[in-house]
Protein backbone atom coordinates (compact mmCIF):
# COMPACT_ATOMS: atom_id res chain seq x y z
CA UNK A 1 0.00 0.00 0.00
CA UNK A 2 1.40 3.37 -1.01
CA UNK A 3 2.14 5.69 1.91
CA UNK A 4 -0.31 8.56 2.04
CA UNK A 5 0.85 12.19 1.95
CA UNK A 6 1.70 13.75 5.29
CA UNK A 7 3.39 16.77 6.85
CA UNK A 8 6.80 15.52 5.70
CA UNK A 9 5.60 13.87 2.46
CA UNK A 10 4.07 16.32 -0.05
CA UNK A 11 2.09 14.71 -2.84
CA UNK A 12 3.84 14.45 -6.18
CA UNK A 13 2.93 16.86 -8.96
CA UNK A 14 -0.40 15.95 -10.51
CA UNK A 15 -1.41 13.57 -7.74
CA UNK A 16 -4.89 14.02 -6.21
CA UNK A 17 -5.16 16.09 -3.04
CA UNK A 18 -5.49 14.11 0.17
CA UNK A 19 -8.95 14.46 1.69
CA UNK A 20 -10.00 12.15 4.52
CA UNK A 21 -8.56 8.68 5.00
CA UNK A 22 -9.16 6.52 1.92
CA UNK A 23 -8.21 2.96 0.90
CA UNK A 24 -5.66 2.24 -1.82
CA UNK A 25 -8.45 1.09 -4.15
CA UNK A 26 -9.92 4.60 -4.10
CA UNK A 27 -6.59 6.14 -5.11
CA UNK A 28 -6.19 3.64 -7.94
CA UNK A 29 -9.65 4.40 -9.29
CA UNK A 30 -9.13 8.15 -8.94
CA UNK A 31 -5.84 8.01 -10.81
CA UNK A 32 -7.50 6.07 -13.64
CA UNK A 33 -10.36 8.57 -13.84
CA UNK A 34 -7.94 11.46 -13.85
CA UNK A 35 -6.02 10.04 -16.81
CA UNK A 36 -9.29 9.57 -18.67
CA UNK A 37 -10.49 13.05 -17.77
CA UNK A 38 -7.34 14.71 -19.14
CA UNK A 39 -8.68 14.22 -22.63
CA UNK A 40 -12.20 15.47 -21.97
CA UNK A 41 -11.93 18.41 -19.57
CA UNK A 42 -14.54 21.09 -20.35
CA UNK A 43 -13.39 23.93 -22.56
CA UNK A 44 -13.15 27.44 -21.12
CA UNK A 45 -16.62 28.86 -20.69
CA UNK A 46 -18.25 25.44 -20.22
CA UNK A 47 -19.83 24.85 -16.79
CA UNK A 48 -18.05 22.24 -14.71
CA UNK A 49 -20.09 19.20 -13.60
CA UNK A 50 -22.01 19.80 -10.41
CA UNK A 51 -21.90 23.59 -10.67
CA UNK A 52 -24.93 25.83 -10.67
CA UNK A 53 -24.28 26.85 -14.28
CA UNK A 54 -24.53 23.22 -15.36
CA UNK A 55 -27.93 22.90 -13.73
CA UNK A 56 -29.72 24.73 -16.53
CA UNK A 57 -31.14 27.86 -14.92
CA UNK A 58 -31.59 29.32 -18.38
CA UNK A 59 -29.16 32.12 -17.52
CA UNK A 60 -25.73 33.11 -18.78
CA UNK A 61 -23.16 30.72 -17.25
CA UNK A 62 -20.06 31.84 -15.38
CA UNK A 63 -16.90 30.46 -16.98
CA UNK A 64 -15.04 27.99 -14.71
CA UNK A 65 -12.17 30.40 -14.10
CA UNK A 66 -9.08 28.81 -12.65
CA UNK A 67 -8.71 26.00 -15.18
CA UNK A 68 -5.02 25.44 -15.73
CA UNK A 69 -4.00 27.89 -12.98
CA UNK A 70 -0.55 27.01 -11.62
CA UNK A 71 -0.18 26.35 -7.91
CA UNK A 72 2.38 27.61 -5.44
CA UNK A 73 5.28 25.39 -4.46
CA UNK A 74 3.89 23.32 -1.57
CA UNK A 75 7.30 22.92 0.07
CA UNK A 76 7.86 26.66 0.12
CA UNK A 77 4.40 27.32 1.55
CA UNK A 78 4.97 24.67 4.22
CA UNK A 79 8.37 26.13 5.16
CA UNK A 80 6.82 29.59 5.53
CA UNK A 81 4.12 28.20 7.81
CA UNK A 82 6.66 26.41 9.99
CA UNK A 83 8.91 29.47 10.14
CA UNK A 84 5.93 31.50 11.42
CA UNK A 85 5.40 28.96 14.20
CA UNK A 86 2.28 27.27 12.85
CA UNK A 87 1.57 23.63 13.64
CA UNK A 88 1.51 21.94 10.22
CA UNK A 89 -0.89 19.02 9.95
CA UNK A 90 -0.41 18.52 6.21
CA UNK A 91 2.07 19.97 3.76
CA UNK A 92 0.10 19.48 0.54
CA UNK A 93 -2.54 20.73 0.57
CA UNK A 94 -1.25 23.01 3.32
CA UNK A 95 -3.22 22.78 6.56
CA UNK A 96 -1.78 24.40 9.66
CA UNK A 97 -3.11 25.80 12.92
CA UNK A 98 -2.01 28.53 15.31
CA UNK A 99 -0.60 27.47 18.69
CA UNK A 100 -2.92 28.66 21.46
CA UNK A 101 -0.10 30.67 23.00
CA UNK A 102 -0.10 32.90 19.88
CA UNK A 103 -3.81 33.70 19.93
CA UNK A 104 -4.13 36.31 22.71
CA UNK A 105 -1.46 38.70 21.39
CA UNK A 106 -3.68 41.62 20.42
CA UNK A 107 -7.11 41.84 18.87
CA UNK A 108 -5.95 40.25 15.60
CA UNK A 109 -3.64 37.40 14.73
CA UNK A 110 -0.71 38.40 12.48
CA UNK A 111 -1.34 37.22 8.92
CA UNK A 112 1.62 34.83 8.85
CA UNK A 113 0.40 33.14 12.07
CA UNK A 114 -3.24 32.87 11.01
CA UNK A 115 -4.43 29.28 10.59
CA UNK A 116 -4.53 27.88 7.04
CA UNK A 117 -7.20 25.50 5.74
CA UNK A 118 -6.89 24.22 2.15
CA UNK A 119 -8.42 21.35 0.22
CA UNK A 120 -6.23 21.71 -2.87
CA UNK A 121 -3.00 23.43 -3.87
CA UNK A 122 -2.65 27.20 -3.41
CA UNK A 123 -3.41 28.92 -6.76
CA UNK A 124 -0.72 31.27 -8.05
CA UNK A 125 -2.95 33.95 -9.57
CA UNK A 126 -1.80 36.96 -11.57
CA UNK A 127 -3.71 39.93 -10.16
CA UNK A 128 -3.21 41.93 -13.37
CA UNK A 129 -4.97 39.26 -15.47
CA UNK A 130 -7.47 38.15 -12.81
CA UNK A 131 -11.16 38.99 -13.24
CA UNK A 132 -14.23 38.46 -11.07
CA UNK A 133 -17.09 37.17 -13.22
CA UNK A 134 -20.62 37.71 -11.91
CA UNK A 135 -23.36 35.97 -13.87
CA UNK A 136 -26.20 33.49 -13.74
CA UNK A 137 -29.47 35.20 -12.84
CA UNK A 138 -27.87 38.62 -12.98
CA UNK A 139 -29.71 41.34 -14.88
CA UNK A 140 -26.34 42.98 -15.59
CA UNK A 141 -23.50 40.41 -15.72
CA UNK A 142 -20.19 41.82 -14.55
CA UNK A 143 -16.52 41.24 -15.27
CA UNK A 144 -14.49 43.21 -12.71
CA UNK A 145 -10.77 43.75 -12.36
CA UNK A 146 -9.09 44.11 -9.00
CA UNK A 147 -8.58 47.82 -9.68
CA UNK A 148 -12.30 48.26 -10.37
CA UNK A 149 -13.18 46.52 -7.13
CA UNK A 150 -10.75 48.64 -5.15
CA UNK A 151 -12.37 51.76 -6.61
CA UNK A 152 -15.75 50.77 -5.11
CA UNK A 153 -16.85 51.81 -1.60
CA UNK A 154 -14.99 49.70 0.93
CA UNK A 155 -14.93 48.98 4.64
CA UNK A 156 -12.77 47.16 7.16
CA UNK A 157 -14.21 44.68 9.64
CA UNK A 158 -12.51 42.60 12.33
CA UNK A 159 -13.91 39.08 12.00
CA UNK A 160 -13.15 35.84 13.80
CA UNK A 161 -12.96 32.88 11.42
CA UNK A 162 -13.08 29.33 12.71
CA UNK A 163 -12.68 26.10 10.79
CA UNK A 164 -15.72 23.85 11.16
CA UNK A 165 -13.39 21.00 12.18
CA UNK A 166 -11.64 22.95 14.94
CA UNK A 167 -11.25 20.66 17.96
CA UNK A 168 -11.84 17.47 15.98
CA UNK A 169 -8.78 15.78 17.51
CA UNK A 170 -10.50 15.81 20.90
CA UNK A 171 -13.40 13.66 19.77
CA UNK A 172 -13.73 10.08 21.01
CA UNK A 173 -14.32 7.99 19.00
CA UNK A 174 -12.20 9.71 16.40
CA UNK A 175 -13.94 11.38 13.45
CA UNK A 176 -12.41 11.36 9.94
CA UNK A 177 -10.85 14.52 8.56
CA UNK A 178 -8.00 16.82 9.50
CA UNK A 179 -7.19 16.27 13.18
CA UNK A 180 -7.24 19.89 14.33
CA UNK A 181 -6.38 20.85 17.86
CA UNK A 182 -8.01 24.09 19.00
CA UNK A 183 -5.96 26.57 16.97
CA UNK A 184 -7.90 26.49 13.69
CA UNK A 185 -9.35 29.88 14.57
CA UNK A 186 -8.21 33.48 14.27
CA UNK A 187 -9.34 37.09 14.10
CA UNK A 188 -8.12 39.50 11.44
CA UNK A 189 -9.01 42.91 10.02
CA UNK A 190 -10.43 42.35 6.53
CA UNK A 191 -10.80 45.19 4.02
CA UNK A 192 -12.89 44.98 0.88
CA UNK A 193 -16.12 45.71 -0.93
CA UNK A 194 -19.44 44.87 0.73
CA UNK A 195 -21.05 42.09 -1.28
CA UNK A 196 -24.25 44.12 -1.50
CA UNK A 197 -22.34 46.79 -3.49
CA UNK A 198 -21.48 44.27 -6.19
CA UNK A 199 -24.99 42.84 -6.28
CA UNK A 200 -26.50 46.29 -6.62
CA UNK A 201 -24.54 46.60 -9.86
CA UNK A 202 -25.35 43.05 -11.00
CA UNK A 203 -29.13 43.54 -10.47
CA UNK A 204 -30.21 40.00 -9.44
CA UNK A 205 -33.32 38.72 -11.20
CA UNK A 206 -36.42 37.93 -9.13
CA UNK A 207 -35.88 34.16 -9.43
CA UNK A 208 -32.42 34.21 -7.82
CA UNK A 209 -32.42 31.91 -4.79
CA UNK A 210 -28.77 31.23 -3.98
CA UNK A 211 -25.38 32.76 -4.74
CA UNK A 212 -22.56 30.35 -5.59
CA UNK A 213 -18.96 31.47 -5.00
CA UNK A 214 -16.28 29.67 -6.98
CA UNK A 215 -12.63 29.55 -5.95
CA UNK A 216 -9.73 29.06 -8.35
CA UNK A 217 -8.54 26.08 -6.30
CA UNK A 218 -9.65 22.73 -7.64
CA UNK A 219 -8.85 19.04 -7.78
CA UNK A 220 -10.36 15.55 -7.63
CA UNK A 221 -12.74 14.64 -4.81
CA UNK A 222 -14.44 11.46 -3.80
CA UNK A 223 -17.66 10.69 -5.64
CA UNK A 224 -17.36 13.42 -8.30
CA UNK A 225 -16.08 13.06 -11.86
CA UNK A 226 -13.22 15.26 -12.97
CA UNK A 227 -11.59 18.17 -11.14
CA UNK A 228 -13.94 20.06 -8.83
CA UNK A 229 -13.56 23.70 -7.80
CA UNK A 230 -14.02 24.69 -4.19
CA UNK A 231 -17.50 26.21 -4.25
CA UNK A 232 -19.95 27.21 -1.59
CA UNK A 233 -23.31 29.02 -1.70
CA UNK A 234 -25.20 31.54 0.42
CA UNK A 235 -28.96 32.12 0.36
CA UNK A 236 -29.92 35.35 -1.40
CA UNK A 237 -32.34 36.06 1.44
CA UNK A 238 -29.46 36.30 3.93
CA UNK A 239 -27.05 38.47 1.98
CA UNK A 240 -28.24 41.71 3.54
CA UNK A 241 -27.98 40.47 7.12
CA UNK A 242 -24.78 38.45 6.66
CA UNK A 243 -22.59 41.51 6.14
CA UNK A 244 -20.41 39.57 3.69
CA UNK A 245 -17.33 41.23 2.27
CA UNK A 246 -15.25 40.64 -0.87
CA UNK A 247 -11.90 41.20 0.81
CA UNK A 248 -8.64 42.14 -0.91
CA UNK A 249 -6.63 43.04 2.21
CA UNK A 250 -5.86 41.36 5.53
CA UNK A 251 -4.54 43.30 8.50
CA UNK A 252 -3.87 46.32 6.31
CA UNK A 253 -1.91 44.55 3.57
CA UNK A 254 -2.83 42.65 0.37
CA UNK A 255 -4.10 39.15 1.04
CA UNK A 256 -1.31 36.59 1.40
CA UNK A 257 -1.41 33.82 -1.19
CA UNK A 258 -2.43 31.22 1.42
CA UNK A 259 -5.41 33.36 2.45
CA UNK A 260 -6.98 33.94 -0.94
CA UNK A 261 -4.98 36.50 -2.96
CA UNK A 262 -6.19 38.52 -4.78
CA UNK A 263 -9.81 38.24 -3.51
CA UNK A 264 -11.74 36.18 -1.01
CA UNK A 265 -15.15 36.15 0.57
CA UNK A 266 -15.55 36.90 4.28
CA UNK A 267 -18.85 35.96 5.93
CA UNK A 268 -18.86 37.26 9.53
CA UNK A 269 -20.11 34.83 12.15
CA UNK A 270 -20.19 31.82 9.81
CA UNK A 271 -17.81 28.88 9.89
CA UNK A 272 -14.75 29.47 7.71
CA UNK A 273 -15.97 27.16 4.93
CA UNK A 274 -18.34 29.94 3.81
CA UNK A 275 -15.47 32.40 3.31
CA UNK A 276 -14.34 31.08 -0.08
CA UNK A 277 -10.75 31.96 -1.05
CA UNK A 278 -9.32 32.90 -4.48
CA UNK A 279 -12.79 33.88 -5.72
CA UNK A 280 -13.03 34.04 -9.51
CA UNK A 281 -16.76 33.54 -10.11
CA UNK A 282 -20.07 34.46 -8.51
CA UNK A 283 -23.24 32.94 -9.88
CA UNK A 284 -26.84 33.71 -8.98
CA UNK A 285 -28.97 30.60 -9.33
CA UNK A 286 -32.61 29.71 -8.89
CA UNK A 287 -31.88 26.24 -7.52
CA UNK A 288 -30.41 24.81 -4.35
CA UNK A 289 -26.70 24.35 -4.94
CA UNK A 290 -25.53 20.74 -4.69
CA UNK A 291 -21.76 21.02 -5.06
CA UNK A 292 -19.38 18.70 -3.21
CA UNK A 293 -18.48 21.12 -0.43
CA UNK A 294 -22.14 22.00 0.07
CA UNK A 295 -23.83 18.60 0.16
CA UNK A 296 -21.12 15.92 0.50
CA UNK A 297 -19.11 17.80 3.13
CA UNK A 298 -19.63 20.63 5.60
CA UNK A 299 -23.14 19.76 6.64
CA UNK A 300 -24.76 18.15 9.65
CA UNK A 301 -27.76 15.96 8.93
CA UNK A 302 -28.09 17.44 5.45
CA UNK A 303 -28.13 21.05 6.68
CA UNK A 304 -25.13 23.10 5.47
CA UNK A 305 -23.05 24.59 8.26
CA UNK A 306 -23.72 28.26 8.86
CA UNK A 307 -23.24 30.14 12.16
CA UNK A 308 -20.33 29.35 14.47
CA UNK A 309 -21.21 27.79 17.79
CA UNK A 310 -20.65 29.72 21.02
CA UNK A 311 -17.17 28.93 22.29
CA UNK A 312 -14.40 29.86 24.73
CA UNK A 313 -10.76 28.84 24.83
CA UNK A 314 -8.35 28.89 27.78
CA UNK A 315 -5.06 30.41 26.64
CA UNK A 316 -3.48 30.71 30.09
CA UNK A 317 -2.48 28.63 31.98
CA UNK A 318 -1.43 26.10 29.40
CA UNK A 319 -2.01 22.39 29.67
CA UNK A 320 0.71 20.70 31.69
CA UNK A 321 2.01 23.81 33.42
CA UNK A 322 2.97 24.04 37.09
CA UNK A 323 1.45 26.57 39.44
CA UNK A 324 2.52 27.44 42.93
CA UNK A 325 -0.21 27.43 45.58
CA UNK A 326 -1.96 30.78 45.69
CA UNK A 327 -3.42 32.96 42.99
CA UNK A 328 -3.67 31.77 39.39
CA UNK A 329 -5.00 34.07 36.66
CA UNK A 330 -7.02 32.20 34.04
CA UNK A 331 -7.26 33.97 30.68
CA UNK A 332 -8.83 33.19 27.35
CA UNK A 333 -10.94 34.14 24.34
CA UNK A 334 -14.61 33.68 23.52
CA UNK A 335 -16.79 34.18 20.45
CA UNK A 336 -20.11 33.22 18.87
CA UNK A 337 -21.58 33.47 15.40
CA UNK A 338 -25.11 34.20 16.58
CA UNK A 339 -24.69 37.04 19.08
CA UNK A 340 -22.12 38.81 21.30
CA UNK A 341 -20.67 36.98 24.30
CA UNK A 342 -22.42 37.98 27.51
CA UNK A 343 -20.79 35.69 30.06
CA UNK A 344 -17.77 33.42 30.52
CA UNK A 345 -17.61 31.18 33.59
CA UNK A 346 -14.54 29.42 34.96
CA UNK A 347 -14.17 26.52 37.37
CA UNK A 348 -10.99 25.11 38.92
CA UNK A 349 -11.15 21.55 40.17
CA UNK A 350 -14.28 21.02 42.24
CA UNK A 351 -14.80 24.74 42.84
CA UNK A 352 -18.13 26.26 41.70
CA UNK A 353 -18.38 28.21 38.45
CA UNK A 354 -17.31 31.85 38.76
CA UNK A 355 -17.94 34.63 36.28
CA UNK A 356 -14.89 36.05 34.49
CA UNK A 357 -14.34 39.66 33.46
CA UNK A 358 -14.92 40.32 29.75
CA UNK A 359 -13.03 42.80 27.60
CA UNK A 360 -15.29 44.38 25.00
CA UNK A 361 -13.50 43.99 21.64
CA UNK A 362 -15.36 46.91 20.07
CA UNK A 363 -16.04 44.75 17.00
CA UNK A 364 -19.35 42.86 16.75
CA UNK A 365 -17.85 39.90 14.85
CA UNK A 366 -14.56 39.55 16.74
CA UNK A 367 -13.73 37.45 19.76
CA UNK A 368 -13.51 39.02 23.21
CA UNK A 369 -10.85 38.32 25.82
CA UNK A 370 -11.64 37.38 29.41
CA UNK A 371 -9.81 36.68 32.64
CA UNK A 372 -10.45 35.49 36.18
CA UNK A 373 -8.07 35.57 39.18
CA UNK A 374 -8.56 32.42 41.21
CA UNK A 375 -6.81 30.52 44.00
CA UNK A 376 -5.49 26.99 44.16
CA UNK A 377 -4.16 25.65 47.44
CA UNK A 378 -4.15 21.85 47.48
CA UNK A 379 -1.25 20.24 45.60
CA UNK A 380 -1.91 17.86 42.74
CA UNK A 381 -3.61 17.87 39.37
CA UNK A 382 -6.31 20.50 38.79
CA UNK A 383 -8.74 20.72 35.86
CA UNK A 384 -9.52 24.25 34.69
CA UNK A 385 -12.77 24.62 32.72
CA UNK A 386 -14.32 27.55 30.85
CA UNK A 387 -17.72 27.94 29.24
CA UNK A 388 -19.27 30.87 27.36
CA UNK A 389 -22.82 32.11 26.88
CA UNK A 390 -23.97 34.52 24.17
CA UNK A 391 -26.76 37.09 23.96
CA UNK A 392 -28.91 34.57 22.06
CA UNK A 393 -28.94 32.37 25.18
CA UNK A 394 -26.64 29.69 23.76
CA UNK A 395 -24.17 28.09 26.22
CA UNK A 396 -21.35 25.68 25.50
CA UNK A 397 -22.27 22.04 26.12
CA UNK A 398 -20.27 19.91 28.54
CA UNK A 399 -19.68 17.28 25.87
CA UNK A 400 -19.47 17.59 22.07
CA UNK A 401 -22.49 16.76 19.94
CA UNK A 402 -21.53 13.85 17.72
CA UNK A 403 -21.87 13.92 13.92
CA UNK A 404 -20.17 11.67 11.33
CA UNK A 405 -17.54 14.17 10.16
CA UNK A 406 -16.81 15.81 13.50
CA UNK A 407 -17.96 19.34 12.76
CA UNK A 408 -18.81 22.21 15.12
CA UNK A 409 -17.28 20.73 18.29
CA UNK A 410 -17.78 23.56 20.79
CA UNK A 411 -17.69 21.59 24.04
CA UNK A 412 -16.39 23.17 27.25
CA UNK A 413 -12.61 23.60 27.11
CA UNK A 414 -10.63 21.78 29.80
CA UNK A 415 -7.00 22.30 30.74
CA UNK A 416 -5.06 20.18 33.24
CA UNK A 417 -2.42 21.90 35.38
CA UNK A 418 -0.30 20.77 38.34
CA UNK A 419 -0.19 22.60 41.66
CA UNK A 420 3.09 22.28 43.54
CA UNK A 421 3.26 21.43 47.23
CA UNK A 422 4.32 24.51 49.23
CA UNK A 423 7.90 24.37 50.47
CA UNK A 424 6.94 24.73 54.12
CA UNK A 425 4.60 21.74 54.10
CA UNK A 426 6.59 18.49 54.41
CA UNK A 427 5.15 15.39 52.82
CA UNK A 428 6.73 12.71 54.98
CA UNK A 429 10.18 11.33 55.80
CA UNK A 430 11.10 10.50 52.20
CA UNK A 431 10.40 14.06 50.98
CA UNK A 432 12.24 15.60 53.97
CA UNK A 433 15.19 13.38 53.25
CA UNK A 434 15.15 14.52 49.64
CA UNK A 435 15.11 18.13 50.80
CA UNK A 436 18.15 17.57 53.05
CA UNK A 437 19.90 16.04 50.06
CA UNK A 438 19.92 19.45 48.41
CA UNK A 439 16.55 20.02 46.75
CA UNK A 440 16.21 23.44 48.45
CA UNK A 441 19.86 24.28 49.04
CA UNK A 442 21.10 25.13 45.58
CA UNK A 443 22.28 21.65 44.65
CA UNK A 444 23.56 21.44 41.06
CA UNK A 445 20.63 20.94 38.67
CA UNK A 446 17.98 21.44 41.34
CA UNK A 447 15.00 23.59 40.32
CA UNK A 448 14.11 26.57 42.48
CA UNK A 449 10.85 26.04 44.34
CA UNK A 450 7.79 27.89 43.09
CA UNK A 451 6.76 30.82 45.26
CA UNK A 452 3.12 31.47 46.16
CA UNK A 453 1.27 32.88 43.17
CA UNK A 454 4.14 32.11 40.79
CA UNK A 455 3.32 30.47 37.44
CA UNK A 456 6.26 28.45 36.17
CA UNK A 457 6.03 28.16 32.38
CA UNK A 458 7.37 24.65 32.08
CA UNK A 459 5.78 21.48 30.86
CA UNK A 460 4.96 18.79 33.39
CA UNK A 461 7.11 15.67 33.12
CA UNK A 462 5.76 13.11 30.68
Amino acid sequence: MTARPGPERPRRAGAPAYYLARPATWWTATAARRVADEGRLPAAGTPAPGTAAADGDGAAPVPPAGAGVPVADPRGACQQARAAGLVVHRADPLNAETPLRELPRGAVVPSDRFYVRNHFGIPALDAAAWRLEVGGLAGRPLSLSLAELRAMPSRTVVVTLECAGNGRSGLDPRAPGEQWGLGAVGAAAWTGVPLTEVFARAAPRPGAREVVFRGADRGPVEGRAGPVHFERSLPVSRLGSAGALLAYAMNGRPLPAAHGYPLRLIVPGWYGVASVKWVTGIELTGRAFDGHFQTDRYHIGGEPLTLQGVRSLITEPRAGEFAGPGEVVVRGLAWSGAAPITRVEVSLGDQPWRQATLTDPGHPHAWCSWELPARVEEPGSVTVRARATDAAGRTQPSEPARNPLGYANNAVHRVQISVRRPRNRPAGPARRAGSRAGAHHGAPGAAAPAQPGEMVRRRAPA
